[in-house]
């Protein structure tokens, strides 16, 4: 972890990412998350609405939060992009170290469903 923000992040497991709608209302999502020199990975299905929202605005938001949602530590700014393929493998063996057999089931389960994923890297804004 570079940051002083990256830093509360380092033994969480949730964090909440807020992306904005097209009228700028806020959209909360908790979400795994992997973090490498400074770059945190979320992994999502591709039509899921977040990845329309970054698509269209980058500019999201971040906290800590609990499984269910509950933020529990200050926003920060960040930026998303949604990472080519080489990248997304990066992001996905980082949340699998990350999470283990969890993300293992949620892997087959994305398999077995034929459900596209995308991993979204994130920078935080400081």
């Amino acid at each position: 972890m570079h940051s002083q923000h990256l830093t509360a992040f380092a033994t969480q497991r949730y964090l909440s990412l807020e992306s904005f709608k097209r009228d700028g209302t806020p959209v909360q999502t908790p979400v795994w998350f992997a973090e490498d020199q400074g770059i945190l990975y979320v992994y999502t299905l591709a039509n899921a609405g977040k990845v329309k929202r970054i698509r269209r605005h980058p500019r999201i938001r971040l906290a800590l939060c609990t499984m269910r949602g509950k933020v529990t530590g200050p926003w920060v700014e960040a930026e998303a992009t949604i990472v080519d393929a080489t990248t997304a493998a990066h992001g996905h063996a980082l949340l699998h170290h990350k999470y283990g057999w969890m993300k293992g089931m949620g892997d087959l389960f994305s398999r077995i469903m034929q459900r596209e994923r995308v991993v979204i890297a994130m920078r935080l804004r400081v």
